[in-house]
């Protein structure tokens, strides 16, 4: 029997190792050189997750969301956040509906299983808060009524980091919710060479890779990723030591050490692997422990950056082996 269930898994993931060659090439066709950031989204998807994206304006934050989401199959929204948006534009609410004398709901654009929030941090708190149960409960409370969300559920959020003018920061509960923080750059000479060449034609619409069911049931096989204990204690480990690290304020939650362990698994699943290792962790740590960590007002004062903080707590713990 346990032979059996090991080879169900085998086959999970060396079919998820071909959707993300699939899903991979397609986004190529619209998006040049995001192969990493698409493989984070995958991680995030596979781990029932949401996805902080970050960059300076016109890097193609919300061109690469969207072509991900429809790839998936499944119902896309898009919201763009703006200083006088209400939680009831997010939500929705409770109108009046003269021909049936009652009041029906009109549903907000998060009831949706992908909902593209653009520069989610031009809202201000109140609305942004509208996000927090829908993405920490999958649910919604409208006027004292509670409605769930279609499954599977994921957001996608864009925000620039640079500007500072006209925005209002995520507090640390909001930014605790996203699974992964994904840093968008500059493509490049040679890539940037290559979308001109792209976009000089009409670009073909993308073809639907997964569907509803199907992120489900690959949803489902995540727990069935092996990892010794010892890799848990390692994961364990790197949590403590950013909460004792000299430049941190506020380290890491036991929440980040589950989200840091589906991340890991999530990662093996996409090589075709049903195990993780270290260096799934390692690979996994910047993008799940950048966003929690509070540093030091002196750390940053000296130029201390968060990347370079996690590199230190990586490498100062040691690899634990097998026993």
């Amino acid at each position: 029997m346990a032979d059996n269930g090991g080879t169900i898994v085998q086959q999970s993931v060396e079919r998820m190792r071909q959707l993300r060659d699939r899903t991979v090439a397609e986004v190529g066709s619209v998006v040049v050189g995001m192969e990493r950031v698409t493989r984070r989204f995958l991680i995030a998807l596979l781990a029932g997750g949401h996805v902080l994206l970050e960059g300076v304006p016109g890097v193609a934050k919300t061109t690469l969301s969207k072509t991900f989401a429809h790839i998936l199959g499944i119902e896309y929204h898009r919201l763009q956040f703006t200083p006088d948006l209400l939680p009831s534009d997010v939500t929705g609410t409770f109108i009046f509906d003269r021909k049936t004398n009652d009041f029906v709901l009109r549903k907000g654009p998060v009831f949706c299983q992908v909902l593209l929030a653009d520069e989610v941090n031009r809202a201000p708190a109140k609305t942004q808060a509208a996000l927090l149960e829908a993405m920490q409960e999958n649910q919604v409370t409208i006027e004292g009524t509670t409605l769930p969300l279609p499954i599977p559920f994921m957001v996608l959020a864009t925000q620039n980091p640079v500007e500072q003018e006209g925005v209002y920061r995520l507090p640390e509960a909001q930014l605790d919710r996203f699974l992964l923080r994904v840093e968008m750059g500059y493509p490049g000479p040679d890539k940037e060479v290559a979308m001109l060449k792209l976009h000089s034609q009409p670009v073909p619409p993308v073809s639907e890779v997964f569907t509803p069911d199907l992120i489900l049931e690959m949803q489902a096989q995540l727990g069935n990723v092996y990892g010794r204990d010892e890799l848990l204690e390692y994961i364990v480990d790197l949590a403590e030591a950013s909460r004792d690290h000299a430049d941190v304020a506020l380290g890491a939650s036991p929440r980040a050490s589950l989200c840091l362990l589906r991340c890991a698994r999530a990662r093996a699943m996409l090589d075709g692997r049903h195990y993780f290792t270290h260096e799934d962790v390692q690979a996994m740590a910047l993008g799940v422990l950048g966003h929690r960590l509070i540093l030091r007002p002196e750390a940053e004062v000296e130029g201390k950056t968060v990347t370079e903080v996690v590199r230190e707590i990586v490498d100062s713990v040691p690899v634990i082996e097998a026993k």
